[in-house]
């Protein structure tokens, strides 16, 4: 009988103690949820980055072709001015006395040429009735020529004295604001084979341009015409808008490194941009605005085996069908898609070429497999040219019932420049500023 009590006591211990391990320790199987997200209009971009210097469209440095004195300065930093206007004037003392001496000279010849005229043709009628020698009449031909010649040096080198004179006079050759002033009244300044700059004058400050430094693996894809965003440091908030006018041919090299200088209007109506800032410039080269787009996780997402004891797969995935079938359904990621060169017209009209993807949408318990056509991408959100719509749920990834869902899918890569106008990045909703 106690034999058959503790077998009893056994027993029950046992099943207290498989109960306890059920309910308490026994691994709970968690069900695994899908990440859905909608298709949804916004935009889209491919571009690079790079700096430069803002500088003004056209200057001019003035200086001076004689040398002397600074008498006198009325113009100074940042003064307007217009064409013709005084800006300095040059001590005049040697200039005024030079005038004065080839003046003198020149009255001096003009009066040995009517001398020597004279002479001429008197020497000439006494050779004519045979009073003379022929050399005598030669000798005042040849003086009549050197009187005529020192006349005419002498009209030329005072005409150089009164153009030097005026000169002395610095004028503005264009309308625009002085942006460097190299001088004040009482320097001495020296003409050589080099004008010495004594002011530089910006034409139009309402309109600058940015000469940016672009990388050559990135050249390739520079147009002239395409849309340019760009940031100062001295107005962090502010997006400043331009575009591509030239691209230099001549390169730079700095520690291996080559760039060329590419050149970016920019209007500059409230005169916030000044020379010598430096811009954080960002060349959209392909854009696609108000497209549908899809999540970039949504092209890499497979579904895997743990799915099948609570979801339908209709489609294989690929992964289990091997590499061969993969590639001949086009199934990509986004480091392919941004391989993926569109042609770009000279104005920046892209023609979008079209490339194959697989999603997988989810419909009820059901997962089913999808190819569409794709284009632009950004490394956060990929355009779809074809096989979405907005009404499908599409699959981005898996969580665990009860974990924390993903951040939201629509977040753009923050490596990527912001665009104005265009919500939270470059794949979100909204068009972009005109």
């Amino acid at each position: 009988m106690k034999k058959w009590k503790w077998l009893i006591i056994m027993l029950v211990l046992a099943l207290v103690a498989g109960a306890v391990w059920f309910w308490k320790f026994r691994k709970k199987e968690e069900k695994v949820e899908l990440e859905t997200e909608v298709p949804h209009y916004g935009n889209v971009a491919i571009s690079i980055t790079a700096t430069g210097t803002i500088q003004p469209v056209d200057t001019v440095s003035v200086g001076t072709q004689v040398s002397g004195t600074i008498a006198n300065v009325y113009a100074d930093f940042n003064s307007a001015v217009k064409k013709g206007q005084l800006l300095a004037q040059l001590d005049k003392t040697l200039l005024l006395a030079q005038v004065q001496q080839f003046t003198g000279v020149l009255q001096q010849n003009k009066a040995n040429l009517l001398y020597q005229q004279s002479n001429y043709e008197r020497q000439k009628k006494l050779l004519d009735v045979g009073a003379i020698a022929r050399a005598d009449y030669e000798t005042a031909l040849y003086q009549l020529t050197a009187a005529k010649d020192n006349v005419t040096s002498a009209d030329a080198q005072l005409k150089t004295a009164n153009r030097n004179l005026q000169l002395s006079d610095i004028y503005s050759p264009i309308d625009g604001t002085v942006l460097s002033r190299n001088v004040s009244a009482g320097q001495t300044v020296v003409s050589s084979l080099n004008a010495p700059t004594l002011f530089v004058i910006a034409k139009d400050l309402t309109r600058m341009q940015v000469q940016a430094a672009v990388d050559e693996a990135d050249i390739g894809n520079v147009k002239k015409g395409q849309r340019v965003s760009f940031s100062v440091d001295a107005y962090p908030e502010d997006q400043f808008e331009g575009t591509v006018k030239e691209i230099r041919l001549q390169p730079s090299i700095s520690s291996n490194v080559v760039t060329y200088a590419t050149i970016i209007d920019a209007p500059n109506d409230q005169l916030k941009l000044k020379p010598g800032m430096t811009a954080s410039i960002t060349v959209y080269t392909k854009e696609a605005d108000n497209t549908l787009l899809v999540s970039a996780r949504a092209v890499k997402f497979t579904p895997d085996s743990s799915l099948l004891k609570h979801y339908t797969i209709e489609g294989k995935p690929a992964s289990q069908r091997g590499m061969h079938n993969k590639q001949e359904e086009g199934a990509t990621d986004t480091s392919a898609l941004r391989k993926e060169r569109p042609k770009m017209s000279e104005g920046g009209d892209t023609t979008i070429k079209a490339k194959r993807a697989i999603v997988w949408l989810k419909k009820g318990n059901t997962i089913s497999r999808k190819v569409i056509q794709v284009g632009l991408t950004d490394d956060a959100n990929v355009q779809v040219l074809n096989g979405l719509t907005t009404q499908d749920s599409v699959i981005t990834g898996t969580i665990m019932a009860g974990s924390i869902p993903a951040a939201n899918n629509n977040v753009r890569s923050p490596f990527m420049p912001t665009r104005r106008g265009s919500g939270s990045g470059s794949g979100s909703g909204g068009n972009r500023p005109r």
